[in-house]
Protein backbone atom coordinates (compact mmCIF):
# COMPACT_ATOMS: atom_id res chain seq x y z
CA UNK A 1 0.00 0.00 0.00
CA UNK A 2 1.79 3.37 -1.01
CA UNK A 3 -1.61 5.76 -0.91
CA UNK A 4 -3.34 6.93 2.04
CA UNK A 5 -6.37 8.14 -0.22
CA UNK A 6 -6.77 7.02 -3.83
CA UNK A 7 -9.91 8.07 -5.85
CA UNK A 8 -10.94 7.43 -9.41
CA UNK A 9 -14.01 9.11 -11.33
CA UNK A 10 -15.12 9.86 -8.01
CA UNK A 11 -18.63 11.45 -8.53
CA UNK A 12 -21.50 13.21 -6.49
CA UNK A 13 -25.04 14.84 -7.84
CA UNK A 14 -27.57 16.03 -5.99
CA UNK A 15 -30.67 16.80 -8.63
CA UNK A 16 -29.50 18.74 -11.84
CA UNK A 17 -25.92 19.60 -9.66
CA UNK A 18 -22.47 18.04 -9.83
CA UNK A 19 -21.51 18.15 -5.83
CA UNK A 20 -18.11 16.51 -7.18
CA UNK A 21 -17.56 14.96 -11.11
CA UNK A 22 -15.40 12.62 -11.79
CA UNK A 23 -12.40 13.06 -9.53
CA UNK A 24 -9.44 11.18 -10.07
CA UNK A 25 -6.16 11.88 -7.07
CA UNK A 26 -4.07 10.38 -4.46
CA UNK A 27 -2.83 10.89 -1.73
CA UNK A 28 0.80 9.21 -0.51
CA UNK A 29 1.04 7.88 2.56
CA UNK A 30 3.04 9.39 5.53
CA UNK A 31 2.67 13.31 3.99
CA UNK A 32 0.69 16.01 4.46
CA UNK A 33 -1.52 16.98 1.80
CA UNK A 34 -3.38 19.93 0.94
CA UNK A 35 -6.69 19.99 0.06
CA UNK A 36 -8.24 23.15 -1.58
CA UNK A 37 -10.41 24.71 -3.54
CA UNK A 38 -12.78 28.39 -3.65
CA UNK A 39 -16.22 27.47 -1.14
CA UNK A 40 -18.28 25.25 -2.92
CA UNK A 41 -16.03 23.36 -5.11
CA UNK A 42 -16.88 20.21 -3.40
CA UNK A 43 -13.70 19.73 -0.67
CA UNK A 44 -16.84 18.93 2.20
CA UNK A 45 -18.42 16.52 -0.16
CA UNK A 46 -15.20 15.06 -1.46
CA UNK A 47 -14.19 14.56 2.88
CA UNK A 48 -17.80 13.54 3.58
CA UNK A 49 -17.78 10.17 1.00
CA UNK A 50 -13.70 9.59 2.08
CA UNK A 51 -15.38 9.01 5.76
CA UNK A 52 -18.56 7.18 4.78
CA UNK A 53 -21.16 9.98 5.62
CA UNK A 54 -22.26 9.92 2.00
CA UNK A 55 -23.10 7.40 -0.62
CA UNK A 56 -20.77 8.14 -3.92
CA UNK A 57 -23.10 8.60 -7.41
CA UNK A 58 -20.22 7.09 -8.93
CA UNK A 59 -16.61 6.54 -9.36
CA UNK A 60 -14.33 4.43 -6.81
CA UNK A 61 -11.84 4.79 -4.32
CA UNK A 62 -9.79 3.15 -1.48
CA UNK A 63 -8.35 5.07 1.94
CA UNK A 64 -5.64 2.98 3.70
CA UNK A 65 -5.84 0.30 1.02
CA UNK A 66 -10.03 -0.60 1.99
CA UNK A 67 -12.55 0.57 -0.84
CA UNK A 68 -15.14 2.84 0.50
CA UNK A 69 -17.84 0.85 0.05
CA UNK A 70 -16.53 -0.37 3.34
CA UNK A 71 -15.79 2.10 5.45
CA UNK A 72 -15.94 -0.01 8.14
CA UNK A 73 -12.67 -1.26 7.63
CA UNK A 74 -10.86 1.66 7.73
CA UNK A 75 -12.67 3.79 10.17
CA UNK A 76 -10.88 2.52 13.29
CA UNK A 77 -7.64 3.43 11.25
CA UNK A 78 -8.68 7.52 10.33
CA UNK A 79 -8.97 10.42 12.59
CA UNK A 80 -11.11 13.50 11.47
CA UNK A 81 -12.14 16.71 12.64
CA UNK A 82 -14.55 18.14 10.37
CA UNK A 83 -16.95 21.72 11.15
CA UNK A 84 -15.17 22.28 14.15
CA UNK A 85 -15.17 20.65 17.55
CA UNK A 86 -17.96 19.61 19.95
CA UNK A 87 -17.15 19.54 23.21
CA UNK A 88 -18.55 19.75 26.83
CA UNK A 89 -17.60 23.41 27.93
CA UNK A 90 -18.01 22.85 32.13
CA UNK A 91 -15.34 19.77 31.73
CA UNK A 92 -11.81 20.19 31.25
CA UNK A 93 -10.11 19.27 28.24
CA UNK A 94 -9.08 15.83 29.67
CA UNK A 95 -12.06 15.14 30.67
CA UNK A 96 -13.64 15.74 27.43
CA UNK A 97 -11.05 13.37 25.90
CA UNK A 98 -11.76 10.89 28.61
CA UNK A 99 -15.15 10.83 27.77
CA UNK A 100 -14.35 10.17 23.91
CA UNK A 101 -11.94 7.87 24.74
CA UNK A 102 -15.00 6.07 27.02
CA UNK A 103 -17.25 6.17 24.03
CA UNK A 104 -14.91 4.94 21.58
CA UNK A 105 -13.33 2.30 23.55
CA UNK A 106 -10.14 3.79 23.19
CA UNK A 107 -7.32 3.05 26.51
CA UNK A 108 -7.82 6.08 29.10
CA UNK A 109 -3.79 6.48 29.10
CA UNK A 110 -3.61 7.54 25.87
CA UNK A 111 -5.16 11.17 27.09
CA UNK A 112 -2.27 12.22 29.07
CA UNK A 113 -0.02 11.23 26.13
CA UNK A 114 -2.17 13.48 23.68
CA UNK A 115 -2.38 16.24 25.83
CA UNK A 116 1.19 16.46 25.48
CA UNK A 117 1.38 15.97 22.18
CA UNK A 118 -0.98 18.79 21.16
CA UNK A 119 0.86 21.13 23.47
CA UNK A 120 -2.00 21.37 26.35
CA UNK A 121 -0.05 19.14 29.05
CA UNK A 122 -0.40 22.16 31.28
CA UNK A 123 -3.90 22.95 30.86
CA UNK A 124 -5.64 19.67 30.68
CA UNK A 125 -7.47 20.19 34.08
CA UNK A 126 -8.93 23.60 32.79
CA UNK A 127 -12.59 23.83 31.85
CA UNK A 128 -12.97 23.88 27.71
CA UNK A 129 -14.95 26.70 28.27
CA UNK A 130 -11.44 28.88 29.26
CA UNK A 131 -9.76 27.85 25.93
CA UNK A 132 -8.74 29.65 23.22
CA UNK A 133 -9.40 29.24 19.84
CA UNK A 134 -6.24 28.03 19.15
CA UNK A 135 -6.80 25.66 22.20
CA UNK A 136 -9.59 24.51 20.98
CA UNK A 137 -8.51 23.77 17.63
CA UNK A 138 -5.61 21.35 18.98
CA UNK A 139 -8.07 19.68 21.51
CA UNK A 140 -10.23 18.85 18.54
CA UNK A 141 -6.81 17.17 16.74
CA UNK A 142 -6.13 15.93 19.78
CA UNK A 143 -9.57 13.90 20.07
CA UNK A 144 -9.20 13.11 16.23
CA UNK A 145 -6.07 11.35 17.58
CA UNK A 146 -7.45 9.17 19.94
CA UNK A 147 -7.50 6.31 17.46
CA UNK A 148 -3.95 6.33 17.04
CA UNK A 149 -5.08 6.78 13.32
CA UNK A 150 -2.86 6.08 10.06
CA UNK A 151 -4.91 9.38 8.12
CA UNK A 152 -5.51 12.43 10.28
CA UNK A 153 -8.52 14.20 7.93
CA UNK A 154 -8.70 18.18 8.95
CA UNK A 155 -10.95 20.66 7.72
CA UNK A 156 -9.96 23.85 7.57
CA UNK A 157 -8.17 23.15 11.05
CA UNK A 158 -7.34 26.83 11.41
CA UNK A 159 -9.83 28.57 10.27
CA UNK A 160 -10.72 32.06 12.83
CA UNK A 161 -6.74 31.33 14.57
CA UNK A 162 -4.59 34.12 15.22
CA UNK A 163 -0.99 34.14 13.63
CA UNK A 164 0.06 32.19 16.83
CA UNK A 165 -2.46 29.22 17.19
CA UNK A 166 -2.23 28.82 13.39
CA UNK A 167 1.56 28.32 13.53
CA UNK A 168 1.11 25.99 16.75
CA UNK A 169 -1.08 24.30 14.19
CA UNK A 170 0.80 24.02 11.05
CA UNK A 171 3.58 23.04 14.06
CA UNK A 172 1.53 19.70 15.18
CA UNK A 173 0.99 19.11 11.72
CA UNK A 174 4.62 18.94 10.13
CA UNK A 175 5.53 16.41 13.58
CA UNK A 176 2.28 14.26 12.46
CA UNK A 177 3.60 13.46 9.57
CA UNK A 178 7.12 12.92 10.86
CA UNK A 179 5.64 10.28 12.81
CA UNK A 180 4.41 8.77 9.35
CA UNK A 181 0.71 9.76 10.25
CA UNK A 182 -0.90 10.64 6.82
CA UNK A 183 -2.68 14.26 6.89
CA UNK A 184 -5.27 15.73 4.28
CA UNK A 185 -5.77 19.00 5.08
CA UNK A 186 -8.33 21.09 3.70
CA UNK A 187 -7.43 24.54 4.06
CA UNK A 188 -8.24 28.39 2.60
CA UNK A 189 -4.75 29.55 3.93
CA UNK A 190 -2.81 28.69 0.70
CA UNK A 191 0.16 30.42 2.64
CA UNK A 192 0.32 27.56 5.30
CA UNK A 193 -0.13 25.01 2.96
CA UNK A 194 3.30 26.08 1.37
CA UNK A 195 5.07 25.68 4.22
CA UNK A 196 3.77 22.03 5.17
CA UNK A 197 1.96 20.86 2.34
CA UNK A 198 4.43 17.80 0.06
CA UNK A 199 0.93 17.11 -2.11
CA UNK A 200 -1.79 18.99 -3.56
CA UNK A 201 -5.18 18.41 -4.55
CA UNK A 202 -7.26 21.96 -5.94
CA UNK A 203 -10.65 21.87 -6.86
CA UNK A 204 -12.84 24.12 -8.73
CA UNK A 205 -16.31 23.47 -9.50
CA UNK A 206 -16.82 20.05 -8.66
CA UNK A 207 -13.10 19.16 -10.72
CA UNK A 208 -9.56 18.23 -9.95
CA UNK A 209 -7.55 21.54 -11.40
CA UNK A 210 -4.38 19.84 -10.08
CA UNK A 211 -3.16 16.73 -8.30
CA UNK A 212 0.22 16.10 -7.73
CA UNK A 213 3.69 17.58 -5.72
CA UNK A 214 3.26 21.37 -4.62
CA UNK A 215 6.51 21.78 -5.70
CA UNK A 216 6.10 20.88 -9.03
CA UNK A 217 2.72 23.17 -9.59
CA UNK A 218 5.08 26.04 -8.53
CA UNK A 219 8.07 25.27 -10.44
CA UNK A 220 5.53 24.80 -13.56
CA UNK A 221 4.52 28.78 -13.35
CA UNK A 222 5.83 31.57 -15.07
CA UNK A 223 8.53 33.85 -13.23
CA UNK A 224 8.84 37.12 -13.12
CA UNK A 225 12.41 38.78 -14.05
CA UNK A 226 12.80 42.43 -12.47
CA UNK A 227 15.90 43.92 -14.04
CA UNK A 228 16.43 47.57 -12.96
CA UNK A 229 18.97 49.57 -15.06
CA UNK A 230 21.92 51.81 -13.79
CA UNK A 231 20.21 54.57 -15.63
CA UNK A 232 16.59 54.65 -16.45
CA UNK A 233 17.05 56.09 -19.79
CA UNK A 234 18.24 52.34 -20.57
CA UNK A 235 14.74 51.05 -19.71
CA UNK A 236 13.09 50.97 -23.55
CA UNK A 237 16.37 49.24 -24.35
CA UNK A 238 15.61 46.41 -21.70
CA UNK A 239 11.96 46.03 -23.05
CA UNK A 240 13.11 45.44 -26.20
CA UNK A 241 15.71 43.04 -25.71
CA UNK A 242 12.77 41.11 -23.85
CA UNK A 243 9.99 41.88 -26.42
CA UNK A 244 12.48 40.39 -28.92
CA UNK A 245 13.95 37.51 -28.02
CA UNK A 246 10.00 36.41 -26.99
CA UNK A 247 9.12 37.97 -23.65
CA UNK A 248 6.47 39.93 -22.56
CA UNK A 249 8.18 43.05 -20.85
CA UNK A 250 6.60 45.86 -18.67
CA UNK A 251 8.12 49.03 -17.47
CA UNK A 252 7.24 49.90 -14.30
CA UNK A 253 8.83 52.01 -11.11
CA UNK A 254 11.90 52.28 -12.69
CA UNK A 255 11.97 48.52 -13.72
CA UNK A 256 11.49 46.51 -15.88
CA UNK A 257 9.52 43.28 -15.13
CA UNK A 258 9.90 40.40 -17.82
CA UNK A 259 7.80 36.98 -17.99
CA UNK A 260 9.89 34.06 -18.52
CA UNK A 261 11.90 31.22 -17.10
CA UNK A 262 13.63 31.82 -13.89
CA UNK A 263 16.92 30.43 -15.74
CA UNK A 264 16.68 33.33 -18.66
CA UNK A 265 18.03 35.82 -16.10
CA UNK A 266 22.26 34.58 -17.14
CA UNK A 267 21.44 34.93 -20.52
CA UNK A 268 19.38 38.35 -20.22
CA UNK A 269 21.70 40.14 -18.16
CA UNK A 270 24.44 38.95 -21.15
CA UNK A 271 22.51 40.44 -23.76
CA UNK A 272 21.70 43.65 -21.95
CA UNK A 273 25.33 44.05 -21.38
CA UNK A 274 26.71 43.24 -24.95
CA UNK A 275 23.41 46.08 -25.53
CA UNK A 276 25.90 48.60 -23.53
CA UNK A 277 23.25 48.58 -20.37
CA UNK A 278 24.63 47.38 -16.99
CA UNK A 279 21.99 46.41 -14.52
CA UNK A 280 21.81 47.89 -10.64
CA UNK A 281 20.11 44.69 -9.77
CA UNK A 282 17.88 41.30 -11.58
CA UNK A 283 15.78 39.60 -9.55
CA UNK A 284 13.70 36.53 -10.04
CA UNK A 285 10.78 36.11 -8.51
CA UNK A 286 8.09 32.67 -8.75
CA UNK A 287 4.69 33.00 -8.30
CA UNK A 288 3.12 31.81 -4.84
CA UNK A 289 0.73 28.87 -4.18
CA UNK A 290 -1.85 31.93 -3.47
CA UNK A 291 -1.34 33.64 -6.83
CA UNK A 292 -1.32 30.33 -8.83
CA UNK A 293 -4.82 29.32 -7.64
CA UNK A 294 -6.12 32.26 -7.90
CA UNK A 295 -5.05 32.19 -11.57
CA UNK A 296 -5.90 29.09 -11.92
CA UNK A 297 -9.12 28.88 -10.02
CA UNK A 298 -10.13 32.44 -11.95
CA UNK A 299 -11.10 33.73 -8.49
Amino acid sequence: MTTAISVTDLTKVYGERSALSHATFEVPLGTVCGFVGPNGSGKTTTIRMLLGLIQPTGGTGTVLGESIAHPERYLPRVGAMIEGPAFYPALSGAENLKVLASLGGFPQERVGLLLEQVGLGDRGGSKYKTYSLGMKQRLGIAAALLPNPKLLVLDEPTNGLDPSGIQEVRNLIKDLASDGTSVFVSSHLLSELEMIAESLVMLREGKVLFAGRTKDLLAAQTATLIARPEFSVDLNTLAEIATKHGHTAIVEDGAVHISGEADWGAAFNRLAFNAGVTLAALQVTQPTLEETFFEMTGE
